[in-house]
């Protein structure tokens, strides 16, 4: 089922023109990089000249993921995420840039914020493709998502705690290491499990339906499932799951 329109027009604009930036960016960097490689000897220049391509290749790719949901009920987990992604590139910007030949605590404080942005960055941005089942009915859906999310987060925070502290973990180092171990492992098995679960899930039901509406009742579901911090097709679903049968 759908109720049109889903996304307010201004946020569909927006991620319409990031998107094209992005392809844009990404474009020009991978052909300088090209360029680079083929017509120039290769210095320190050409290396940050790559390694710059790099970046503004990971920072196109985890903005793309953060875009998925910009225009749906969690969009600020989105916006969250540009934003981290947006900040590890500048800060990757001044490191490769930078001149490193006086080394000091500002240069190693730079570079602990890059590798926490970073961090954060790709966590938000695999956390925000999975939030694009957070429309899914079933219950399985929902706890598992719910799960995978937490887990996703605390991944996050046992890496950049080692960072943060130059590895001075409190308590036993090893157990610490075997703990972020199996975080991960859960992790990616809610990565891999959901999708699939999502998509048999959502293969089995009995009927599917397609409502468009438009004008005031258009609004009108959408401000609802804004306020609820749901989607309108999830509002229109309860709301049918709830009428007396005839």
């Amino acid at each position: 089922m759908s109720a049109t329109p889903s996304t307010p027009p201004a946020l569909r604009e927006l991620r319409r023109t990031a998107v094209i930036f992005i392809i844009v960016s990404l474009s020009l960097t991978a052909l300088v990089g090209i360029v680079t490689l083929l017509t120039a000897s290769f210095g320190e220049v050409q290396v940050k000249v790559i390694l710059t391509t790099l970046l503004v290749a990971g920072f196109s790719i985890t903005a793309l993921c953060h875009l998925a949901v910009v225009g749906r009920a969690l969009r600020v987990v989105g916006f969250v995420g540009i934003a981290a992604s947006g900040l590890a590139l500048i800060t990757g910007v001044v490191l490769i840039w930078g001149s490193w030949d006086n080394w000091n605590s500002g240069w190693e404080a730079l570079l602990k914020s890059f590798a926490v942005l970073g961090v954060l960055s790709l966590s938000l941005a695999h956390a925000n493709l999975l939030l694009l089942l957070g429309d899914r009915p079933s219950p399985l859906i929902r706890y598992g998502l719910i799960t995978t999310v937490a887990l996703i987060g605390l991944l996050a925070l046992l890496i950049i705690l080692p960072i943060v502290t130059d590895g001075r973990i409190p308590g036993d180092n090893d157990v610490y290491w075997r703990i972020l171990g199996v975080v991960a492992i859960l992790d990616v098995l809610g990565t891999i499990v959901l999708p699939v679960v999502s998509r048999f899930t959502t293969g089995g039901r009995a009927a599917s339906v397609t409502i468009r509406l438009h004008g005031d009742a258009a609004a009108r579901l959408t401000r609802i499932a804004t306020e609820r911090g749901s989607t309108p097709a999830a509002v229109v679903e309860a709301a049918v799951a709830d009428l007396p049968e005839a």
